[in-house]
């Protein structure tokens, strides 16, 4: 795409895939952590990032356990089929956990009123039951919320050209926890780390003097040669 002065369409989540929070994080131990991360991981990238709805406050997977709570008829319709094959109905609700399209088509959480504030009226597909705890409301209460991480996220590729228009060049490649890249624009360049994992044993080896920190979704605040990334961890680091 680089090479060919191509641009690519940024994004983790659709109405068609589960909630990346709930597949690539940790929606339990880590969510504000694991969503930040991957937050950070595609808006520092070359290209358009795109936001789906409920993504940008940290909405999880619908966790539903009953079929009668299920309402994509792809989901409906293999639940029948693995029943009819003699799969245990305990291992069809883990498949339809983290693969039915319903994860992605539960109603936006606005609040913590009736029905995530979506409906005064009981919806197509019910709300996710932790819509008390994650919503725009408690979202905008909280001044380290996922919401306003996504507001800065925003502001710095704005910003900062070297986000916006600089060349990508992958790091550490071979690594087995670490999604590491590299951004540069005229006189200006970024590092970008992103730790997958809730371990808390990755170390990164940095030239602290050539760096400032431009973003950190665990309030790090000072740079050494050797870090030791915290679970989840996003450090973008800026060349001064």
């Amino acid at each position: 795409m680089q090479n060919g002065n191509g641009w690519n369409a940024v994004f983790w989540c659709c109405h068609d895939q589960p909630r990346v929070l709930s597949r690539f994080g940790d929606d339990k131990n880590y969510p504000k952590e694991s969503a930040k991360m991957l937050a950070t991981t595609i808006h520092m990238l070359r290209g358009t990032p795109y936001i789906y709805q409920g993504e940008e406050i940290g909405m999880t997977n619908a966790y539903f356990i009953d079929i009668y709570q299920y309402r994509d008829v792809e989901s409906l319709n293999a639940y029948q089929i693995l029943k009819d094959k003699g799969v245990l109905e305990k291992e069809i609700y883990q498949i339809l956990l983290t693969k039915s399209r319903d994860n992605a088509r539960t109603p936006m959480q606005w609040n913590d009123q009736a029905y995530a504030g979506f409906s005064d009226v009981e919806s197509w597909i019910e709300p996710i039951y932790n819509y008390k705890d994650i919503n725009v409301e408690k979202n905008l209460e909280d001044q380290d919320s996922v919401f306003y991480y996504y507001q800065k996220l925003i502001q710095l590729r704005k910003q900062y050209q070297v986000i916006s228009l600089g060349t990508y060049e992958p790091l550490l490649s071979d690594h087995p926890t670490l999604y590491a890249y590299k951004r540069q624009y005229q006189d200006q360049a970024i590092i970008v780390y992103n730790h997958f994992y809730g371990d808390q044993t990755t170390s990164i080896s940095i030239d602290a003097t050539q760096y400032d920190i431009l973003l950190s979704n665990v309030n790090r605040q000072t740079l050494e040669n050797e870090m030791m990334l915290k679970p989840y961890e996003s450090l973008v680091l800026i060349k001064k």
